[in-house]
């Protein structure tokens, strides 16, 4: 009788104390996650004190598959924070391609900036109070230092306002937009991004025909999300 003299092959040890995650599992996760997202930006956008209850309902999930995935209400206003950031860094991406042209690059700036804006809307009335006001500048710091160094070209260029400096310009620009959003929370202005874009460049100071044909040269941006 043969003996076998090679080594047996060893079974795989089987764990049974961690849990066993599969891609599937993972995918799932990550979409029930964006769903109550979407559900907590059109539920908060309706009404601003909307319960989690609210939100689950509208997800179609239950209370407790929310608190799975957030640990309340501000983990919840969190998530659609950091959703609103990566949406507004990659518009300011899309910008960073210096137009020598500050008329231009501003309009280009307000058009990819106005949809992150108008699709997350509803954070105007809830960041501040349930984040505070220093994550509120995280977020928008970048596009704050965008706005005033476009707005030094342009003054460079004598086609912008000269009596204000970039920094408080922009600022006041930044107002001027939130004031627009605002409106369209209330239903009193509705806008695809050129009317504002129009605005915005009336606002720091440039001629209103050029404002007007470098807009419509432009186009529309495009809308983010659904």
């Amino acid at each position: 009788m043969c003996k076998y003299r090679g080594a047996l092959p060893r079974r795989p040890e089987v764990r049974h104390d961690q849990p066993r995650v599969t891609g599937g599992g993972r995918r799932q996760t990550q979409l029930t996650r964006a769903r109550i997202l979407e559900a907590a930006r059109q539920q908060l956008g309706h009404d601003p004190d909307s319960s989690l209850s609210d939100i689950a309902e509208a997800a179609g999930v239950v209370r407790r598959t929310v608190y799975d995935h957030f640990a309340g209400r501000s983990a919840l206003v969190e998530g659609l924070v950091t959703d609103a950031a990566e949406a507004l860094r990659r518009a300011l991406a899309a910008v960073t391609s210096h137009d020598p042209d500050a008329v231009t690059a501003m309009a280009r700036f307000v058009l990819a900036l106005w949809p992150v804006g108008d699709r997350y809307r509803m954070l105007l009335r809830l960041a501040p109070q349930d984040l505070g006001a220093e994550r509120v500048n995280e977020v928008l710091d970048p596009a704050r230092d965008m706005a005033a160094s476009i707005i030094e070209r342009g003054q460079r260029q004598g086609v912008f306002r000269t009596s204000v400096p970039p920094g408080p310009l922009s600022r006041a620009l930044e107002g001027h937009l939130l004031a627009l959003l605002e409106c369209v929370n209330a239903g009193t202005w509705r806008d695809d991004g050129t009317r504002t874009a129009t605005a915005a460049l009336i606002a720091v100071g440039a001629d209103v025909d050029l404002a007007v044909a470098q807009v419509r040269r432009l186009g529309r941006p495009e809308p983010v999300g659904a």
